[in-house]
Parts: C-alpha cells; sequence; structure tokens
C-alpha cells in the first residue's frame, strides 16, 4: 500500500491529497470498485447525488472493516434551489451514505440561490452533520462572490483541473483566502493525447513511471488534491503510487507549458 498524504483544511480537518472517484460508476459496480480502492489504500471516497451512487458507496466502506474515523466521505448537492430544501437534500445523503455524518459536502455547482444553499450547509455543519463544507465549479467570480456573502470560507473548491488547465489564477486566489483546490479529471479523461504527450512520456520515462503517474504528481506535489477514477484494481493501486515520487523543478516548468488555457469539457 503506498503512503498516505493528507492537507489541512481551514478548519483542521485532515484530507488525503489523492482520493478515489465514482463519477460515472454504475450504481451495480460502485460497491465492489469502492471495495477494492479502499483495499488497495485508498481512504478518501468521492461521490454526488446526481452520481447515483451513494447507497452503494456507503455499502462498500460499511462493510470494509475500516473505521469510521479512517475514511473520508464527500458527495455533493444537486438540483437545490434554497434553504429548505437544502436542509432536506443533505439528509437525504445521509440517509443514504448511513455512515453517521459526511466528511464534506460540496455545491455541485453555482445554480440556484447559492446564498441560501451555502447558508443551509453552514448550519448543517453546525449541528455536526458535516464536517467540512465547500463548492465545486465556481470559478473567479462566482467564488469570489460566495466568499462575500458567507460565514464559513469555503474549505475546498473541485474544479476542473490537470496538466491541460491548472487553474493557476483561480489557485492564487483560494490560496490568499484560504479554500484548498480539488481536482475533478485529472487525468483530462484521457483526452488532448495525453497518454502519448512527448513532454509527458520523457518524464515519465526517466522516472520508470505512467503518464498517469506523471500527470496526478504535477498536481499533489503543488498540494492539488486528486480523485482519480478507473474500475481496473491494478491502475487504482497505480494512481495512488504516484504519491511515492518527487519530480524536479525542471520537469514542474516542463508541464507547466502544457496549460492550453480552456476547458476540455465546456465548464467556460
Amino acid at each position: 500500500m503506498s503512503k498516505t498524504e493528507t492537507v489541512t483544511l481551514n478548519n483542521g480537518v485532515k484530507m488525503p491529497l489523492i482520493g478515489y472517484g465514482t463519477y460515472q460508476t454504475p450504481p451495480r459496480v460502485t460497491e465492489r470498485c469502492v471495495a477494492e480502492a479502499l483495499r488497495a489504500g485508498y481512504r478518501a471516497i468521492d461521490t454526488a447525488q446526481c452520481y447515483g451512487n451513494e447507497r452503494e458507496v456507503g455499502l462498500a466502506c460499511q462493510k470494509s472493516g475500516l473505521s469510521r474515523e479512517a475514511l473520508f466521505l464527500t458527495t455533493k448537492l444537486w438540483a437545490c434551489h434554497g434553504y429548505q430544501d437544502t436542509l432536506r437534500s443533505i439528509d437525504r445523503s445521509l440517509k443514504k451514505l448511513d455512515l453517521g455524518y459526511i466528511d464534506l459536502l460540496l455545491i455541485h455547482e453555482p445554480t440556484g440561490d447559492v446564498y441560501e444553499i451555502y447558508r443551509a450547509m453552514e448550519t448543517a455543519c453546525q449541528e455536526g452533520k458535516l464536517r467540512a463544507i465547500g463548492i465545486s465549479n465556481f470559478l473567479e467570480d462566482r467564488y469570489l462572490d460566495l466568499v462575500n456573502h458567507c460565514k464559513v470560507v469555503p474549505a475546498v473548491n473541485q474544479v476542473e483541473t490537470h496538466v491541460f488547465r491548472q487553474q493557476r489564477k483561480l489557485r492564487g486566489l483560494e490560496c490568499q483566502i484560504g479554500t484548498r483546490h480539488e481536482s475533478w479529471s485529472p487525468l483530462a479523461c484521457g483526452r488532448n493525447g495525453i497518454w502519448k504527450h512527448p513532454t509527458l512520456l520523457e518524464i515519465a520515462g526517466h522516472h520508470g513511471k505512467s503518464v498517469s503517474q506523471i500527470a496526478l504528481r504535477f498536481l499533489t506535489q503543488q498540494g492539488i488534491i486528486v480523485i482519480p477514477k478507473s474500475t481496473d484494481s491494478e491502475h487504482m493501486r497505480e494512481n495512488l503510487a504516484s504519491l511515492d515520487f518527487d519530480l524536479g523543478p525542471e520537469e514542474m516548468g516542463a508541464i507547466g507549458q502544457l496549460e492550453a488555457g480552456q476547458s476540455l469539457f465546456g465548464w467556460w
């Protein structure tokens, strides 16, 4: 099992630097995949209401034999509009996961009355239902707007981030304010020729690592939380092992030049 590194969120909660993502993992295979990820050494699992697999994630965690304190569960709100329906939505996720509490709850995207949705999350956090709260897909303007209207600074902002979209400006703002940056699709879903990119292949060859491991380490070495997804147990272990080495300054600089300046998924 690879070493587990953590980052400390702005409220003192520790979160694993690398987790296991369950986006587009059908419920029928989610329980098996999460169980394999936990056996491989992952301790953070990322799901969402709209993925339709919260129940299966919870079941895998319950059957893992690991203590609740050893796990870090993230889920995300979907189709909430205001304060009261958000409170009900949080309770539905708690019931489906059936793990007592949620470690990190995110607004999935900036829709609905974001101020009231976030206020409900603050309430649920005060009640002990959530350990930390944050956001997802909030770029600079929406992020700053929420920060100026909330009491609790978002602990995490989960945004498309990979070697081709590095989010330097947003990360700079988050660093000043105290929000941790988290990457969804840290391997760009295999797009943009990432697996055959000459820069990544050369660096991978130098370290005896895979392109996936190089792309992930580029992010985690900067303190960016990542949640790679795979349904293959060998790839799960390979991704987790991306924490076992370091890239040199010149290698980090070379990968930094891969910034394309735009989303690969239509996220502005």
